[in-house]
């Protein structure tokens, strides 16, 4: 079975098909914005380049986010135009949590294990995870001080594409393993939804936002 898997919610457009747990395509392009008028050609190239059609994915999977709001935005509204295209397909929606996580080794696990992502704020996204990669705590923002003060004293494995601004300063963490990264893991994103919907958890996609987008009044 084919699962076709993308991601536009960091300042990049990735796309992954993989096909029995092996990866056949995989694509990164580094971009701030246009992430929506790349994606769908993207898709196309990597399907007629090894002559396949929409027909013969099995499952659609989807980074629901944090990242940009726009970014979110263009990734979701992809993936439910493809379940309106074909209603009997699945559309699986995946946290970039969730996908950071899976890609830990089971010898990368800790006590507590911290996904951190980029806000480009002060603050950052995150989310920790104990060695069962069950959830401590639930998807949130918080500035490097309180997240800090949530793993002192601890075994600590972190990861995330805000990983290298997060370790910018010492810490004074006992760390485990430290996975810097630039994007959410497109092909861990296909793994994930792989295994909610052999477990009977895949949902249609909904966007994960943590906090409003920024805008602003002019004129």
């Amino acid at each position: 079975m084919y699962i076709l898997a993308f991601d536009t919610t960091a300042s990049s457009c990735s796309v992954c098909l993989m096909k029995d747990n092996i990866e056949i395509v995989k694509t990164t392009q580094r971009m701030e914005f246009g992430q929506s008028e790349y994606l769908l050609p993207e898709i196309k190239k990597i399907l007629d380049s090894i002559k396949k059609s929409f027909s013969d994915i099995g499952i659609v999977a989807v980074c629901v986010g944090p990242g940009s709001f726009t970014g979110v935005r263009a990734s979701i509204s992809a993936a439910r135009a493809f379940g309106i295209a074909d209603k009997n397909l699945p559309i699986i929606g995946v946290s970039a949590f969730d996908a950071y996580l899976y890609s830990l080794a089971p010898d990368e696990l800790a006590e507590v294990n911290a996904v951190i992502i980029e806000t480009k704020r002060e603050d950052f996204y995150y989310q920790l995870f104990d060695s069962r990669r069950n959830k401590i705590t639930e998807p949130s923002t918080a500035y490097r001080d309180e997240i800090l003060s949530e793993m002192k004293g601890k075994k600590v494995t972190i990861i995330g594409d805000g990983v290298e601004r997060f370790l910018a300063t010492p810490s004074g963490l006992n760390f485990n393993a430290i996975k810097m990264e630039m994007y959410p893991p497109v092909n861990k994103i296909a793994l994930c939804a792989e295994e909610k919907q052999k477990n009977g958890i895949g949902a249609f996609p909904k966007p994960l936002y943590l906090r409003a987008p920024d805008i602003c009044r002019c004129g």
